[in-house]
């Protein structure tokens, strides 16, 4: 099936190197099932040339059988003044038997000369020897151009040539990096358009950080200039302030973008999907984090719970349910009468006796009681009680 983008994640990779981020083994094998029940195209296991669980992890699931996506391991290019051959970053690739394979190569010319110490020429060649050794033997590549917007501001003739070289050599996608998630959005599009301008026959992505808090934002521009491969990870884990939050990324392009990349009926399954994830870190979700979140269609103003309760649409910008979440209204001293009628239909108290008086002298019980230090937000069961209470319904 054709798709105008195709999500990586890199949530059992680049998302472990989060902060109190850790998979056991059997986690990432779950995950990993998860992932491709829900559509995503390519799961990055781990770089099996860096730690033992990455290996045992690549041979584990040798022995599952996923339904459509594509396993990938990720390492580096070779390193300087040894031939692939002799490289054991590039051998671990081979033996972890994954279809696809993903190596960063430096695109900044200040990591080669500062960090690598080696000449711009030497790092060409190490990106060119590695994809075509790659591909000699069967792997579908993914060449991460690391730092790549920083080396294109920078020296854009030689970040180029970094994508040149591993485009010669047989690389079937370039990952653009926004390695440090610095790159403000309207620099970011401008570059993916001049690269996709100069680069047409070949698949151009972007991998990006959340440093500068415009992971999601870089990456839907950079679709909209014309990228087809988004790499990130759910809930936006990662290195630093993490990854491009795919949990963002996804309903953002199907919804919003009318961009094909996850089937539209597994979006039900979203929210569950990025809870079962963030459990399976060690993670509290996030109550905030957009479509998800257990605030993201939460209503508290007693003016947005009366516009909401006649059309949804006044302060929802989708419905909940199309990715897995529902609406939920609040009861504190900023309620209305349109809050006390929602939630306690809600929990099944009866109001149909009760007359307007009746609702008001509970709105301005509640209100009294929070102004004294209660509160009602979260205590469904303290509400319920008030109610029954105030209604003359409560039975000790």
């Amino acid at each position: 099936m054709n798709k105008d983008v195709y999500l990586y994640d890199t949530t059992l990779r680049d998302g472990e190197q989060g902060r109190g981020i850790t998979f056991s083994l059997p986690d990432k094998v779950r995950v990993a099932q998860c992932l491709d029940e829900f559509g995503i195209d390519y799961i990055e296991g781990g770089w099996p040339g860096s730690n033992p669980k990455a290996v045992d992890f690549f041979r584990e699931m040798k022995n599952i059988r996923l339904k459509q996506a594509r396993l990938s391991a990720f390492g580096s290019t070779r390193r300087a003044r040894i031939s692939v051959e002799q490289d054991d970053n590039i051998q671990a690739l081979i033996k972890a038997e994954t279809p696809t394979v993903a190596i960063f190569g430096k695109s900044w010319d200040l990591h080669v000369t500062k960090a690598l110490r080696i000449s711009l020429e030497e790092n060409l060649k190490m990106i060119a020897e590695s994809v075509a050794y790659l591909k000699k033997r069967g792997r579908e590549v993914i060449f991460d151009a690391e730092h790549f917007f920083d080396g294109y501001q920078n020296n854009p003739d030689y970040a180029l040539k970094t994508i040149t070289a591993a485009i010669e050599s047989g690389a079937d996608t370039i990952a653009l990096c926004d390695t440090n998630g610095g790159t403000l959005p309207m620099v970011l599009e401008k570059i993916v358009h001049n690269v996709i301008r100069q680069f047409s026959d070949v698949s151009i992505g972007v991998h990006v950080h959340n440093d500068a808090g415009v992971a999601v934002a870089n990456s839907l521009l950079a679709v909209m200039a014309g990228a087809n491969h988004i790499q990130g990870t759910f809930n936006g884990i990662g290195e630093r302030c993490g990854n491009a939050d795919l949990v963002q990324i996804i309903p953002a392009l199907v919804f919003k973008l009318n961009k094909t990349c996850i089937p539209k009926e597994n979006l039900t399954r979203l929210t569950e999907t990025a809870y079962f994830i963030a459990e399976a870190a060690n993670m509290i979700p996030d109550p905030r984090q957009p479509y998800v979140g257990r605030a993201a269609f939460t209503h508290k103003g007693g003016i947005h719970v009366s516009a909401v309760a006649r059309a949804t649409e006044t302060y929802e910008h989708i419905p909940p349910e199309w990715v897995g979440n529902r609406r939920d209204v609040v009861v504190s001293d900023l309620s209305g009468k349109s809050n006390i009628v929602y939630k306690a239909e809600e929990l099944g108290v009866d109001l149909s006796g009760a007359d307007e008086r009746a609702i008001r002298r509970i709105v301005n019980k509640i209100k009294k009681l929070e102004n004294e230090g209660y509160q009602f937000e979260s205590a469904d069961g303290s509400f319920v009680l008030l109610l029954r209470k105030e209604l003359e319904q409560y039975q000790d």
